[in-house]
């Protein structure tokens, strides 16, 4: 990124200079194409995910012209979601089988054109609060993302790979997804700079026009150092992943939980018996508010959310957690503790100890 600042043309330029900017920006559309296994024409950058999300349902109509989020799904797609979808999820993390047949049932009743059942579908390659990965009712056993397969019909799947890209290979073992989308800053990259993955033959209808960069579907002069350093992390990601850093990383995770489970004996890790994220622990002590905790581990230096970051300042029950079937008791009472490359064990044992320390003063104060 630094060296990006130095250069300083517009890379819809054909001058010199203008040539330069637009190699960094396609270097960075293969990396981040070689992180998502795709082609590097597939590759749109964007502003952030959301802006990737928005772009995705703007395609609906492609795809009978409804569009549908589940409930466990981030804001930037249940925000444009136009129907009312049930709870699909058991408290293990796991989509149900049942699930996934009364799924099935909502989407045959659809008003879609020509009395078929069509929708675009928005479906999470992992949840951003839990961490529990999707897929239609199972993940194969290497760990591939799986979109959802609904029976004989296929629908448009717009997957959101924020979470799992840079910590697990992503590898469609059924089929790709119509669209996926993805951020920067979740894999080590800068915020505010994200990627719309087209996987269909067509080209988006564009949300943004005028200038016509990224070849028409994106308009807007490219953020080059941004998008530089998006290419960067992306690839230094892969290689992570690749060389098995994040294993490490879910032993870490795992010594943490049997570290407050033995001593918080109701303590209740969501997704744990689920394919999770090597990273990620969803955990509920239920009556000890999310908000109180967080500031509480604040002061004791450890940085933790209740819920996704995006809206871990709003004091509320976790819509995702209620979704899942958990109650309002246990959906405030939950925190997200989130693992990098960089957390040792000493942090995990420091981190722990003051948890406990934290949790049993707040039980000895409601007694």
């Amino acid at each position: 990124m630094g060296a990006a600042m130095d250069v300083f043309g517009n890379p819809s330029s054909v001058h010199a200079e203008g040539r330069a900017a637009k190699m960094l920006v396609e270097k960075a559309r293969a990396q981040v194409a070689g992180l998502v296994g795709c082609l590097s024409s597939q590759v749109i950058f964007t502003s952030s995910a959301t802006e990737a999300a928005a772009l995705a349902v703007a395609q609906k109509n492609r795809h009978g012209g409804n569009f549908v989020a589940l409930p466990t799904e981030h804001d930037c797609f249940t925000a444009w979601s136009e129907s009312e979808l049930k709870s699909f999820y058991g408290t293990s993390g796991q989509l149900n089988v049942d699930g996934v047949n009364s799924l099935r049932d909502w989407l045959s009743n659809l008003d879609a054109p020509q009395g078929t059942d069509a929708a675009l579908i928005a479906i999470s390659a992992a949840n951003s609060e839990t961490g529990v990965r999707t897929g239609d009712g199972k993940v194969s056993g290497n760990g591939a993302v799986e979109t959802m397969h609904l029976g004989s019909r296929d629908y448009g799947v717009v997957c959101d790979l924020t979470q799992v890209a840079g910590k697990v290979p992503i590898v469609f073992a059924q089929k790709k997804p119509s669209y996926a989308v993805l951020s920067a800053h979740k894999l080590g990259g800068p915020k505010g700079v994200g990627a719309f993955i087209n996987f269909t033959a067509d080209d988006p209808q564009p949300i943004l026009r005028g200038g016509g960069q990224e070849q028409n579907r994106r308009s807007g002069t490219e953020n080059i150092i941004g998008i530089a350093g998006f290419g960067a992390a992306a690839q230094a990601a892969a290689q992570d992943v690749a060389s098995g850093r994040w294993q490490e990383i879910e032993e870490l995770r795992n010594i943490l939980e049997l570290a407050l489970a033995g001593s918080a004996k109701k303590t209740i890790f969501v997704g744990k018996d689920a394919n999770r994220l090597p990273n990620t622990s969803c955990i509920i002590a239920e009556g000890w508010k999310s908000e109180t905790q967080v500031m509480q581990m604040d002061l004791a230096g450890f940085a933790i959310s209740a819920g996704s970051a995006c809206s871990s300042g709003k004091v509320k029950a976790s819509k995702v957690l209620q979704a899942m079937g958990y109650n309002e008791a246990e959906a405030t009472s939950a925190i997200r503790v989130s693992l990098g490359l960089e957390t040792t064990k000493d942090d995990v044992l420091r981190f722990a100890d003051a948890w406990l320390a934290k949790r049993e003063k707040h039980a000895q104060r409601a007694a």
